[in-house]
């Protein structure tokens, strides 16, 4: 089956957050949602859903949480109890239930630095501290280094919050480096928060997703996984993702720091979820290869431009990029004069850096590599 990824859909006027962040002369290519048209698998299954034409309050029905734990144990061989599971209308919304639900106002999270943003105010938003841990080079990679906090450490450490794949930088984890994660989160007595919203993206060929509460009978014990459809499917805007709490009392917990403040999910949601789940593997390893070629293609042409470093995602369509070597003092404004709209890289943690988001079509990605070679062009004139 064929999939057109080359297509091209005006995004521009349409209720596009991404498309309508800057003038028409700025090519956005920052916040995490792509430009691909989702599967018809969904759109169908949407399209049914709005001629029923009824829309009251919606429970979730058990096929969407058949077809996630299949989708569980198909890819990643994770065996998910249907009551493990809560649905929530964002993955947001479980980083901060989880600071909020696990950690009381003087106990402290431990997070990735740099880090997905919402990582740093959920513990913010809820009056906690927050430890970082820094990436560090590992190979071609960046890594957690966990170790490197033991100075810091007070015994007021409580949330362990983690991403995996790693955003930014894309890193899937492998094995032992999570084996070493849970090492500490024991050793320390942590509960354990894992963004694995970007798990099904996983580009570089004979790397494998693993959950982390995969791991063990304690790692799933101490743990709280959230995962989604909308980065996989290109359905962010549908809002619809799980938390899944394998222990009775943190789901407890979970579920009681969630009354009155985090709505049900959207009924459309609901059944664009399931969709994907059931429907939209085909259509998922087609946009795999195809940004698979655009990750590639970025990072040869970065690789060719004086002063800019990036790091090759082995998962997620979002490459970490330092451009320290330019010598300006703020990448992400410079770009944007140049007419490139990149996610600052100071919202993660690292203000010489800039998140690229290469979910776009080709003809697209090529635009903004011409864009990306004059802009260093003039960064080195200046120079």
């Amino acid at each position: 089956m064929a999939f057109n990824f080359d297509e091209e859909i005006n995004r521009r006027h349409s209720d596009s957050i991404k498309w309508n962040a800057h003038d028409e002369s700025v090519l956005p290519m920052w916040v995490a949602d792509t430009d691909f048209r989702s599967p018809a698998c969904i759109t169908d299954a949407l399209t049914a859903r709005v001629q029923h034409g009824v829309f009251g309050y919606g429970a979730h029905p058990q096929g969407l949480a058949e077809a996630f734990i299949e989708w569980c144990q198909r890819r990643y061989q994770w065996r998910v109890e249907p009551e493990w599971l809560v649905f929530l209308p964002g993955i947001v919304a479980g980083l901060n239930l989880s600071v909020r639900a696990f950690t009381s106002p003087e106990e402290t999270t431990v997070a990735p630095t740099p880090i997905y943003p919402p990582f740093r105010k959920s513990a913010a938003l809820a009056g906690r501290a927050q430890r970082n841990a820094p990436l560090q080079p590992r190979g071609e990679r960046r890594v957690l280094d966990l170790e490197s906090l033991r100075p810091q450490l007070t015994g007021r450490e409580k949330l362990l919050m983690l991403c995996n794949p790693q955003n930014p930088g894309g890193t899937a984890y492998r094995r032992d480096e999570l084996e070493a994660q849970l090492a500490f989160a024991q050793e320390h007595d942590l509960i354990v928060c894992s963004d694995e919203i970007h798990c099904d993206l996983t580009l570089t060929p004979g790397v494998q997703h693993i959950p982390f509460a995969s791991l063990s009978e304690d790692a799933a014990r101490r743990s709280i996984t959230l995962m989604s459809p909308s980065k996989t499917f290109n359905i962010a805007g549908l809002g619809a993702s799980v938390a899944v709490i394998p222990d009775a009392a943190l789901r407890q917990r979970f579920c009681a720091a969630r009354e009155g403040i985090v709505p049900h999910v959207d009924v459309l949601a609901l059944t664009a979820a399931e969709a994907a789940w059931r429907g939209g593997e085909p259509w998922l390893g087609e946009q795999i290869a195809y940004l698979r070629r655009n990750r590639d293609r970025l990072y040869a042409a970065i690789s060719g431009l004086s002063g800019l470093e990036m790091v090759v995602p082995e998962a997620t369509y979002l490459a970490w990029v330092d451009a320290s070597g330019l010598g300006v003092e703020n990448p992400t404004r410079f770009f944007k004069r140049q007419g490139l709209g990149f996610s600052p890289g100071a919202d993660f943690g690292a203000p010489q850096h800039v998140r690229i988001n290469f979910g776009c079509t080709a003809a697209t990605l090529e635009t903004a590599i011409t864009r990306l070679t004059q802009a260093v062009s003039a960064a080195n004139v200046r120079a």
